[in-house]
């Protein structure tokens, strides 16, 4: 049953992301079409120049322009998608995401710092970039949660939720600083904290790829134990699950692929939170038919998103800013819904 509902739910949404690739590298300034997409695309794989018949411009713009940057949010869309619905399975919170633990906030510290060193002046190491900042404060963040959470043995969601709320106010006020440090430059920090795929490359996407694959491939294996932790702590115990790794691991692996994602992207929000709770209500709650459901929406939604901005819009909006758009609407919906049903958020 739940191969037949992963299968009916997979093939439609895996062919709707192909095509979507495909029809957003058609959209902007120069029209190309469809099957000049994919002759470009096996023409880049393969190392070859652009093929005969298309004009050489275009060819190169839609293999280093439009191809990294739709490629990038289709990863960076699920890898959201799976972080957040591994983050909410652990602690037990459909309202939980890489926000709730301060791992959004920790990467936009590393990435604010960075660029504040560089507004003063400081030579940095060759490599030593945004991307590598982020990343180190999206880790750094989670090490401090998890040793404020260490005095619980059980690592509880509680325990979790509380220590990431203390910390991502710690660094959002780190952020406030920073921005006051860079004066007449904080435009740099800002619109890297609005989120933009602009920048991305294809060496973005050999980073993002494997992390996708592996992160999303562990994160299946350990699909059923996630089942069972919804039972409760004492029930998951009882039947042989070690809860205190489970959680340890799978913070770490959903940690690792939002830095990566946000290192890349920038501050995305919304998405990690609103693809596993819609897919929840539309193919039921089991995390090993959820999880990779939730790659492929959260890549669809963002490609869409950043298609809308790129392509459709008069002026491009920040990805981040118009996903909180969308997002901020369905979290006041999603929220209100909870009270009605005698639940509260946390």
């Amino acid at each position: 049953m739940r191969r037949r509902a992963l299968f009916v739910w997979m093939l439609p949404l895996a062919a709707a992301l192909v095509f979507g690739v495909a029809l957003s590298a058609t959209l902007g300034f120069l029209e190309v079409s469809i099957p000049d997409v994919f002759a470009i695309l096996f023409a880049k794989a393969h190392g070859q120049g652009p093929p005969a018949g298309i004009d050489p411009v275009a060819a190169a713009v839609v293999a280093d322009v439009r191809l990294p940057r739709i490629l990038a949010a289709v990863l960076v869309g699920g890898l959201l998608g799976v972080s957040g619905a591994v983050f909410q399975a652990i602690l037990l919170n459909p309202l939980a995401d890489s926000y709730t633990l301060g791992i959004s906030t920790g990467a936009a510290f590393g990435a604010s710092l960075v660029i504040v060193l560089q507004i003063f002046g400081l030579a940095l190491p060759p490599g030593v970039t945004v991307p590598v900042f982020a990343f180190g404060g999206a880790a750094g963040t989670l090490a401090a949660v998890l040793f404020l959470a260490a005095g619980d043995r059980r690592l509880s969601s509680t325990s979790l939720i509380l220590a990431g709320v203390i910390v991502s106010a710690i660094l959002s006020a780190a952020i406030g600083l920073l921005k006051f440090l860079a004066d007449e430059q904080v435009g740099l920090i800002v619109f890297w904290l609005m989120g933009s795929l602009a920048g991305a490359s294809w060496m973005n996407i050999l980073l993002l790829a494997p992390a996708a694959l592996l992160g999303t491939l562990i994160a299946v294996y350990y699909s059923r134990d996630l089942n069972i932790m919804a039972t409760g702590d004492r029930a998951a115990t009882s039947l042989g699950v070690d809860i205190v790794r489970l959680r340890f691991v799978l913070l770490a692996v959903a940690t690792l692929m939002t830095a990566l994602a946000v290192s890349v992207s920038g501050i995305v929000g919304f998405v990690g939170l609103i693809v596993p709770h819609l897919l929840r209500h539309l193919s039921g709650p089991d995390n090993r038919t959820l999880i990779p459901l939730a790659f492929c929406t959260g890549g669809l939604l963002l490609l869409v998103a950043d298609t809308l901005t790129r392509a459709v819009l008069p002026v491009e909006v920040p990805i981040g800013v118009l996903t909180a758009l969308l997002g901020g609407p369905f979290f006041c919906v999603l929220f209100k819904k909870r009270q009605r049903d005698g639940a509260t958020a946390f």
